[in-house]
């Protein structure tokens, strides 16, 4: 016999505002029991340091996290010049100083756009990357260097937010970066420092955008725990208000084509049989390899296009 999950089936995706000093799983973890899901992941780890959108997947909607990994993010990132450390960020220890040149701003904002575009960025070694099953942190942590490889990016945009190069021991940029999916803002930092010629490091990183969310739909887990204490019992009445918190699972897949089926179409998926895609049924460009699919408006499949034009179900959901 199986063994029951423990927790309660309840399905959406809560827009959380991590805090800085605690990792991502541990921010995971707190919302997990908060609501006391059977399933819940992240989707996208951001350092114990950044703070930000972390979209927290609870229950069926977990089976859409990866396209939210695949998404391009908006991050703000306060850089010190004029030193690096071992780690990249200001929890480092400092390993080189060198003087800040004299720049002004029309300088900065040419030497910022010589970084957008498509490139190779290696990750750094203080990553959640893994290796092995392990973070590449805990290497790094140990004093072992592990080869990695370089992955493609796109920095979309980088814009100057503020800055001060007045005081050697505080000069600062402050950026705004429009990036695809595997950027890594500190390394971004490094680089711009190793270009202007005196080094930097993150102090200060923001996740304001992540895919279809941002912060303005947020919450922190200290609200969280203000409005639901974690010791009360769970109530009907307590549960129905922390669902309110969830928006539904399709909110991260809206750039999607949506089908939707008739009764014996959603039949023949429900059982995994392929179905011819209904085109007539379709407002949207069926160029598309990936489609949602729903049933009376409610979403039940992820499906792929072959090259026949029949529909395979990718992902069965039960909402």
């Amino acid at each position: 016999m199986a063994r029951r999950k423990k927790g309660r089936l309840v399905n959406g995706i809560l827009i959380l505002d991590k805090p800085s000093g605690i990792s991502s799983n541990s921010a995971l973890q707190k919302v997990k029991r908060l609501f006391q899901a059977q399933k819940a992941g992240h989707t996208g780890s951001l350092d114990p340091l950044a703070t930000g959108v972390l979209p927290i997947c609870l229950g069926e909607a977990t089976k859409v996290s990866h396209y939210l990994l695949d998404a391009e993010k908006r991050y703000r990132a306060k850089c010190r010049l004029g030193s690096v450390t071992t780690t990249g960020d200001s929890e480092g220890d400092v390993i080189d100083s060198k003087p800040i040149p004299e720049l002004n701003k029309t300088q900065i904002l040419a030497l910022l756009a010589s970084f957008e575009g498509e490139q190779d960025q290696t990750p750094p070694m203080f990553s959640a990357l893994k290796h092995k099953g392990r973070p590449l942190y805990e290497y790094a942590r140990k004093g072992i260097e592990i080869e990695r490889k370089s992955r493609r990016i796109h920095l979309f945009s980088i814009q100057l937010m503020n800055y001060s190069l007045s005081d050697q021991d505080t000069s600062f940029i402050e950026i705004e970066v429009h990036c695809s999916k595997g950027t890594y803002i500190r390394t971004l930092c490094e680089d711009i420092g190793l270009k202007i010629g005196c080094g930097a490091h993150i102090t200060a990183l923001r996740r304001i955008d992540s895919g279809p969310f941002s912060l303005a739909q947020s919450i922190t887990i200290e609200q969280l725990y203000e409005q639901f204490d974690s010791d009360e019992v769970l109530t009907p009445e307590k549960q129905v208000r922390m669902d309110q918190l969830l928006l539904p699972t399709d909110t991260a897949i809206q750039t999607i084509p949506a089908l939707e089926l008739n009764e014996s179409q959603y039949k023949q998926i429900q059982h995994g049989i392929p179905i011819e895609l209904p085109i007539k049924n379709s407002t949207q460009s069926i160029t598309s390899e990936h489609y949602r699919l729903y049933f009376n408006h409610i979403l039940i499949a992820l499906a792929i296009l072959d090259k026949d034009h029949y529909l395979k179900p990718k992902r069965l959901i039960f909402l």
